[in-house]
């Protein structure tokens, strides 16, 4: 879609009659304020509609002013390409949540929105801004939201943050991936964006989508177990660092993808102590009992790594490509961040897989 800027009527034309409708709703809002006390978001669009109907009369806008039912973006269509958006809250604030990122509901030809706010405890106020000027953040409900800020000073919608403009983004493609790759970029130590899916930025498949309800480590099952530790292993090389918080990025994994927490994930790594494992290479004695764990799953820990989604795996990983010899670039990060008092650990983990 073009963004025109010499549509008929103007954008200036639609500006004023925005600013005559919220003027009008204010003063019926001072005269009746038991009334507007008593609406709602879907009444208060009637209100809205009533109104800018009433101020379009003897301007271009007369007669073209439309409620759309049903969930579409934006609630109000005037003159083909401008919308209003009604929101309303019940309390004293003036955020409240937006449409989605993608805004696959959004009315077609409709290119500039406005955004008509009311505030619906006494004093009762209406406040109306353009829709791009007032989104501060993205937030998520079942899936990647706008919020909404009317106090939002210039400057500081997420667009500017992202260094892009509202048309930009929601003309992209893919709208919901570059707000992904923006708070991937803000991510601090022990934070995680855990509403992502392993292989896109939206909920694609019933494996992706997040569990309802949260279960601690030590309900699940054994099989179940078994299973998480040995995706940990494949997937978070960071588990045989020395770090003290080398559990926290699995930790975050498994509350963000499978709605489970654990108060300490030491033991399903460590515990056992120190073994002996020999494989066809030779016989390695005091091996740390994480080492032990990968060689008794050596097949299930290589099919994970080679089939995990390549983003996922760059994103755990901590990488920015993924090598065609996935296993050798799995062993050298471990190597990296992890050295043994009796063994070398590339020799080590290669002698386990039996890799040159």
């Amino acid at each position: 879609m073009i963004i025109s800027s010499n549509r008929s009527p103007s954008l200036p034309e639609f500006t004023s009659l925005i600013d005559s409708t919220t003027c009008q709703l204010n003063i019926s809002a001072k005269s009746r304020p038991d009334y507007f006390l008593s609406r709602h978001a879907q009444l208060l669009e009637d209100d809205v509609v009533e109104v800018l109907k009433y101020e379009s009369v003897g301007t271009p806008f007369e007669g073209t002013i439309e409620k759309i039912s049903g969930q579409r973006f934006p609630d109000i269509v005037a003159g083909k390409y401008y919308g209003v958006e009604v929101k309303s809250s019940k309390d004293e604030k003036w955020t409240t949540l937006g449409g989605s990122v993608n805004e696959s509901t959004r009315i077609e030809d409709v290119e500039r929105i406005f955004l008509t706010f009311g505030k619906l405890v006494k004093p009762i106020e209406f406040r109306s801004r353009p829709y791009e000027d007032c989104l501060s953040d993205v937030v998520v409900t079942h899936y990647p939201r706008y919020r909404i800020d009317m106090n939002l000073t210039r400057g500081d919608t997420i667009f500017e943050r992202m260094e892009t403009t509202y048309d930009e983004l929601r003309l992209s493609g893919n709208p919901v991936g570059k707000v992904v790759e923006y708070y991937r970029s803000q991510l601090g130590e022990g934070e995680s964006l855990w509403w992502t899916g392993e292989a896109s930025a939206s909920i694609n498949s019933l494996e992706e989508a997040v569990p309802m309800k949260v279960r601690l480590w030590r309900t699940l099952s054994t099989g179940e177990k078994h299973e998480l530790m040995v995706k940990g292993l494949a997937y978070f090389p960071s588990l045989l660092s020395s770090s003290n918080n080398k559990y926290e990025q699995f930790s975050l994994w498994l509350a963000a993808k499978h709605g489970i927490v654990s108060t300490s994930m030491r033991d399903t790594f460590t515990a056992g102590g120190q073994e002996t494992i020999i494989t066809s290479r030779g016989v390695y004695k005091k091996v740390p009992q994480a080492f032990v764990k990968i060689f008794d799953n050596i097949g299930e820990i290589a099919l994970s790594i080679y089939s995990a989604d390549e983003n996922f795996l760059s994103e755990t990983w901590q990488v920015r490509v993924i090598k065609e010899d996935r296993l050798n670039q799995w062993i050298d990060l471990i190597a990296s961040k992890c050295e043994l008092e009796n063994h070398n650990v590339t020799e080590l983990l290669k002698s386990i897989f039996d890799k040159d």
